[in-house]
Formats: C-alpha cells, sequence, structure tokens
C-alpha cells in the first residue's frame, strides 16, 4: 500500500507563498463553497451579474441569506447596486453555465451589463423589477437588511430575508428538500475550480445511540 503523505504548511510557510499560490491554497482548503450568480440593477435600469461563491443560509424562520463582499476600497457595482434598491436576486449556476458565470467576474464597469457580454439571459416575473438568471433551476429574490464589517480584513457581511423562491419542479422532494443534483447544480472549488457534486446519501435526523438510517 502507497504510504500517504501530509504536507505540512505553518503559518509563517503558507504566508511566505508567492501571491497566486497562497491565494490557490487558502481559497481552497476550506472545501467547496456555494456557486451562484448575484443579479442587481442600477438606478439607471442596467442589469449587473456577477458570481459569487459566499452565499449561505443563515436561518429558516425567518428565511436569511448572507454573503460576503470585498471590501470597497475600489467600485463595487454588486453593492451599490443593492445599497441603491435594497433588492438583489440569486442564481444557482448549473454545469452549462460556468463559463459565461465565471466570466462575469471580469471587471466591467458598471455603465456594461454582463448579460450582454456572455451568454446568460434575464428573466423577469410579474411584479418584480430585479431581474434573475434564465435557466437557473434555483432563483431567489432577496431583501437587503443589514450589513457587518469584518474589521479583521475590511470585507462585508450582507444580510438578506428570502422574498420569493422559484424553483424547478423536478428537484422539489416530497418533504420539500431540493435534490439539487438532478439539475448539475455546480459548486466552486477555490476561486476558480467548479465541481458538479452527485448526491451519494441522505439520512434521517441523527439521534443518540440509534443507528444512523438512509432515507434513500
Amino acid at each position: 500500500m502507497k504510504k500517504i503523505i501530509m504536507l505540512s504548511y505553518s503559518k509563517e510557510s503558507f504566508q511566505s507563498l508567492p501571491k497566486i499560490p497562497r491565494l490557490n491554497l487558502i481559497n481552497s482548503c476550506t472545501g467547496y463553497k456555494s456557486a451562484n450568480l448575484i443579479a442587481t440593477k442600477t438606478i439607471e435600469g442596467i442589469s449587473n451579474v456577477a458570481v459569487f461563491s459566499s452565499v449561505t443560509h443563515l436561518g429558516s424562520d425567518p428565511a436569511l441569506v448572507g454573503f460576503i463582499l470585498r471590501p470597497t476600497t475600489v467600485p463595487r457595482n454588486t453593492y451599490k447596486n443593492i445599497k441603491d434598491l435594497g433588492f438583489f436576486t440569486v442564481n444557482h449556476i448549473t454545469e452549462n453555465m460556468i463559463v459565461d458565470a465565471h466570466h462575469s467576474s471580469a471587471n466591467y464597469d458598471e455603465t456594461i451589463s454582463e448579460f450582454n457580454q456572455t451568454n446568460l439571459e434575464e428573466e423577469y416575473y410579474d411584479g418584480i423589477s430585479i431581474s434573475f438568471v434564465k435557466n437557473s433551476p434555483v432563483q431567489i429574490l432577496c431583501k437587503y437588511l443589514n450589513e457587518y464589517e469584518i474589521k479583521e480584513n475590511g470585507t462585508i457581511h450582507i444580510i438578506a430575508s428570502i422574498e420569493h423562491l422559484f424553483i424547478k419542479e423536478n428537484l422539489i422532494q416530497n418533504d420539500h428538500w431540493l435534490r439539487l443534483d438532478l439539475e448539475n447544480v455546480a459548486t466552486i472549488n477555490g476561486l476558480d475550480g467548479y465541481c458538479v457534486p452527485k448526491l451519494v446519501d441522505r439520512f434521517e435526523y441523527a439521534r443518540q445511540n440509534i443507528p444512523t438510517k438512509s432515507m434513500l
């Protein structure tokens, strides 16, 4: 049997790495992250869409989500649009969207819509002025509630409520759990690695001294 080798990186050793290897190491060591496109709109009506890997569930009642914005020492179009209009949408990325989704991270001016620079398309629903991303199997309308500065690195944690959900019917299981692998929903590994996970198993609620039981 081949010997397993674990490489050791002390804080001093990984901080001494060149910038790009250090970024790759630290961004990927925490594991897979969500892959979402956040769509916003300027006051002038120009749609903006950008890929984010930091959208997280914060609570179910009330239904809250959060995501991290990098420091606003340079213009952040997503942040400005959310503060101006108060709403944004979160859209799951599927396998066939990843090339265009990644391109949305390019530093376009706020007057240029990433929808016009990629094959991503806008989708609208009655009564909602912010666009969603067409063909995304899970689309979430969010309302800005609050923000918290993370003083240690200057990033901003945006807190938002879930106002409306649009979900592709085949994902919704009998108990309303969403089986995302049926639509090849992607995840992000590090800064630029896109993966498509598959369901391995699903388990009942874990209780002391009772064997874990599969729900599949």
